[in-house]
């Protein structure tokens, strides 16, 4: 090793010596500031003096002395300073500003608790004061430390979410006159939506206030808000309102949620995690209920997950309506199916050997469906989806933001792999539900939370609709499955006109895959899927028949 640089004295007093580590103690809040010298930011930028790059875990002392060096020049108002602690000063320096010239915060209050490995929990208070209006604020937020890439300093791994864990990068808090008034939604009977009531409603009702705020009659009050960045707002999420400092007077929104099936689908989803569950009309196509256990993201309208053997069905009106098979026909279900250099196995390489399609697709056996794709075309399987049942054309207006589901054209394997709900396929429960209603109906309804007459929006509309031959088959292999196959144990005591598919989706990295279930009786359709669950019979089964249930 060289020489080592000389520090050059800049207070008055002696500092204390921690180990390599020069650290000088800051006043205010209890938080000790650090200054690193030695194998920091600071070393080698004196011309001649080799860069070194630290390396190897962080220690106790680099992460507590990171975190205190950030939280202390965030709370007394430097924020250049706190960035500069950070693993992107840019970003770090315009939403630490922000903090406190857009979102009005004042009086900032940073406890620091104890950390975890490398990360750092903790605390804000802090009051939000805005031409004569205060009011204070509190939450838990937490960072991690990272050694910096270019010479190994211990930085705080920047993100938007250290400020306030709402936030996702991009997004910005600002304080004023809310651009959108409030709303009142209610239910399908009319009594109001909230969140204390309904835990799941939060991002829908954040969706209905973006999209009917200024339409519904309400008055804008002043608030603290998250205002969505680019990012954000291609994932569909809206601004969401963190305090009000004066309220708004609301207008009001009538939804088409039933209250009793709300109710049920909050309860179901909560005794699992990551489950989502809507549930539709299908004579119309009104959503009832739409819940997810996770509160963070509407999964059950925005998600975009492979839906494994729930798009079955799909590939089933495809294959009648080419007259390629019938329930009927004797099709068995090899173990492997070799196609464009991917060999596709069932699950847990089971294999029909003399059996009909109607057993195949009661059992959910993969072989079965994949050995027509040489008989199809590329774009069969999209054309289907989007002609038949309004998949992936990107123009469902149900009333707030949601994903129509996505079967892209592809070709050799994945071909064969989309036709068992894998490869490019995405969907989320709304799409599936309106799957299973599609079949129940015989024609597409667009799903949708608000009528169009509140807003005079057009619907989506199919292309066409399937033949009643084609519908008879459809509903023939549902029942099969519910009556004897992958469904039969999930629906048992599920009466009336009934049909349902079971799905399976394999999630790279994942260990348990996502179960999907798609059903309908009578005039309710509903698909639930419970991420990294295992089986859908297992785990998305009993969701959607207890919703069944209840609403017949």
């Amino acid at each position: 090793m060289g020489k080592r640089r000389r520090v050059p004295e800049r207070r008055r007093t002696a500092p204390a010596v921690i180990g390599a580590v020069i650290a000088v103690v800051a006043g205010g809040a209890g938080f000790g500031a650090y200054t690193l010298f030695g194998g920091g930011a600071a070393e080698g930028r004196s011309a001649g003096v080799h860069k070194t790059v630290k390396t190897g875990p962080l220690t106790a002392d680099e992460v507590r002395g990171t975190a205190t060096r950030f939280l202390t020049a965030w709370q007394q108002g430097r924020p250049a300073e706190a960035a500069a602690a950070t693993s992107d000063a840019t970003a770090a320096t315009a939403l630490l500003t922000g903090f406190a010239e857009d979102a009005r915060l004042t009086d900032v209050t940073l406890t620091q608790g104890a950390p975890s490995g490398t990360e750092v929990p903790f605390s804000v208070k802090a009051t939000v004061a805005y031409e004569g209006l205060r009011k204070p604020l509190s939450y838990d937020s937490a960072l991690t430390v990272v050694r910096r890439a270019s010479d190994g300093a211990p930085v705080v791994d920047w993100h938007a979410s250290v400020v306030h864990p709402e936030l996702r990068d991009g997004d910005t808090l600002v304080t004023g006159e809310a651009g959108t008034p409030p709303v009142k939604a209610l239910d399908r009977n009319g009594d109001e939506l909230t969140v204390a009531k309904y835990p799941s409603l939060g991002t829908v009702l954040d969706g209905l206030r973006d999209k009917y705020g200024k339409t519904a009659g309400g008055r804008a009050g002043v608030e603290l808000r998250v205002v969505r960045g680019a990012e954000s707002k291609k994932a569909k999420l809206s601004d969401k309102t963190l305090l009000e400092l004066s309220q708004g007077t609301p207008g009001t929104v009538r939804t088409t949620l039933d209250p009793a099936l709300q109710a049920a689908a909050e309860d179901q989803v909560n005794r699992r995690k990551r489950a989502s569950v809507v549930v539709l009309r299908v004579s119309t196509g009104e959503i009832l209920a739409v819940a997810n256990s996770g509160h963070g993201f509407n999964t059950a309208f925005l998600g975009s997950l492979a839906p494994g053997s729930t798009m079955k069905i799909v590939t089933a009106t495809m294959l009648f309506e080419k007259g390629l098979v019938t329930p009927d026909a004797q099709h068995p279900c090899p173990k492997t199916y070799d196609l464009a250099g991917w060999t596709f196995h069932n699950d847990g390489n089971s294999e029909i050997k003399k059996g009909t399609f109607r057993q195949s697709f009661g059992a959910s056996c993969n072989n079965a469906f994949i050995d027509f794709a040489p008989k199809l075309s590329n774009s069969d399987l999209t054309k289907e989806a989007q002609e038949v049942y309004g998949l992936g054309m990107n123009d469902w207006a149900i009333g707030v933001p949601s994903f129509d589901g996505s079967v892209p054209v592809q070709s050799g394997a994945q071909m064969g792999a989309s036709l068992i709900g894998q490869g490019g396929v995405r969907m989320n429960p709304l799409n599936m539900a309106s799957v299973a209603a599609t079949v129940q109906a015989g024609t597409f309804r667009q799903p949708y939370l608000v009528s169009p007459d509140v807003d005079h929006r057009s619907l989506a509309q199919a292309a066409r609709t399937m033949s009643a031959k084609t519908r008879a088959q459809l509903k023939d292999v549902m029942r099969y499955t519910v009556q004897y196959g992958t469904a039969a144990k999930a629906m048992a005591g599920v009466g009336g006109d009934v049909g349902a598919k079971t799905g399976s989706a394999e999630v790279d990295g994942q260990e348990k895959p996502n179960g999907w279930f798609t059903a309908y009786r009578d005039d309710l359709a509903a698909a639930a899927v419970v991420q990294a669950g295992g089986h859908g019979g297992d785990t998305a089964g009993p969701i959607v028949a207890a919703l069944l249930k209840a609403g017949g």
